[in-house]
């Protein structure tokens, strides 16, 4: 795969594994996300993984919208 962007490469991949293991895919009502382990316990929204286009609409699945392990099924 050829990447032909003006931006930065530290922009576009994650600086190491670090990063990638602090991330989780799970279910918040059915809805697939892609989520971060916070400081504080929570789990940040990183990504929207659903092919739904009404999900994205629907600001309670926002990127950076923080949620309780308590609404989430690990996948």
């Amino acid at each position: 795969m050829i990447l032909h962007t003006i931006v930065p490469e530290s922009l576009i991949f994650q600086s190491s594994d670090e990063e990638y293991k602090k991330q989780h895919v799970v279910q918040c009502n059915g809805v697939s996300l892609l989520v971060q382990k916070t400081e504080t316990n929570e789990y940040e929204i990183v990504r929207l993984l659903s092919s739904d286009p009404q999900h994205f609409l629907q600001a309670q699945y926002a990127p950076g919208k923080k949620l309780h392990s308590t609404v989430l099924t690990f996948l």
